[in-house]
């Protein structure tokens, strides 16, 4: 059974822009490949029903997502009949893709509130696709059909239409930069991104950095700049005898609506405007610090080696990655950058 809902799949594929497409017939590999493309912040993922018994590795996949990957969006394509349609949406699938548009696979998808994203080669495919309530469609081959220059045509009468490019996108800046100024929700990356050489390879790091590049890529063709704002102030309490929750308590109660968090060293008290207050639980050395949100956690420090600052080793965790500053701000507050994954 799917474990995320139409909306919540089709919202996620045009936030993120990026679905990682890739068949592996190892499960322990197509295991691996999925961590890289989940640890680089793609969550949306698509298997291809590509070999003999692909539906046994899509089945692994879906039940170790499940355990140990539960943010993970995973669906299939390379589908063209409803039998198959049926099958893996039986075994987890969240999402359906094809190489072509059957009417009869999208009834499937439909009963069952799954997307169907379709290969279609034409505005006349396309029109019936979304006739058929496909939300998102997958334009494939997407070089040999017109390219960037075909969605840009297709959206000034139809600017409704969101698609979806398969085959003919390119693990470069230029590429990506093209097909998403020219409309598209997101893109389909298959053998370009996750390469044959890395997976054999076995160069997961690899795999999860060329997906961490296309992704920023996607971001900066949006406009998106690299530093997004603040992302949390940290305020320490005023002595080692303080209670340990006694800061994030004190805005808690004061302010109706703010929720407190709490972690080993600091507690997080945040609201629903986006920012957080981080509360330490000691006194520090080190003063009251400011975190700044970056889009792309090596942009960002490129951008700031760039101008001239230096920054400490940062320290990656699973969820993200953040830099202290080596200078403070003119008040002596210190200063570090924060990526969060997805």
């Amino acid at each position: 059974m799917p474990r995320f809902s139409r909306l919540e799949t089709l919202n996620e594929m045009e936030r993120i822009g990026l679905v990682p497409v890739f068949y592996e017939a190892d499960q322990e590999v197509a295991r691996r490949i999925v961590h890289a493309c989940a640890e680089a912040g793609a969550r949306v993922v698509e298997f291809t029903n590509r070999g003999d018994l692909a539906y046994r590795v899509f089945c692994d996949l879906a039940e170790h997502c499940s355990q140990h990957l539960p943010h993970v969006i995973l669906g299939v394509g390379s589908v063209v009949d409803p039998g198959t349609a049926a099958l893996y949406i039986n075994s987890g699938a969240n999402f359906v893709v094809g190489p072509i548009l059957n009417p009869e696979v999208a009834k499937v998808c439909n009963r069952r509130k799954v997307p169907y994203l379709p290969g279609c080669g034409s505005a006349s495919e396309i029109g019936q696709a979304e006739e058929l309530g496909c939300e998102i469609v997958k334009l494939f081959p997407g070089a040999e059909v017109g390219g960037p220059s075909f969605v840009k045509a297709l959206l000034a009468p139809c600017p409704w239409t969101k698609i979806m490019p398969t085959g003919g996108v390119d693990a470069s800046e230029e590429s990506v930069s093209a097909w998403i100024k020219a409309g598209c929700v997101c893109l389909g990356m298959g053998s370009k991104l996750i390469t044959k050489d890395a997976v054999a390879a076995r160069d997961f790091a690899g795999i999860t950095e060329r997906i961490s590049r296309c992704l920023w890529w996607i971001k900066k063709a949006r406009g998106i700049p690299v530093f997004l704002g603040v992302d949390h102030v940290a305020v320490y309490p005023p002595s080692e005898a303080a209670p340990a929750g006694l800061v994030g308590e004190w805005y808690t109660r004061r302010f109706p609506g703010l929720r407190l968090v709490g972690g080993e060293t600091s507690d997080f008290v945040a609201g629903t405007a986006g920012g957080c207050i981080e509360a330490m639980h000691k006194p520090s050395e080190n003063r009251a610090h400011i975190a700044i949100r970056v889009a792309d956690f090596d942009e960002a420090v490129r951008v700031l080696r760039e101008n001239g600052v230096e920054l400490d080793e940062p320290t990656i965790r699973p969820g993200g990655k953040s830099a202290f500053l080596k200078e403070t701000d003119p008040a002596g507050h210190r200063v570090h950058i924060v990526w969060v994954r997805g």
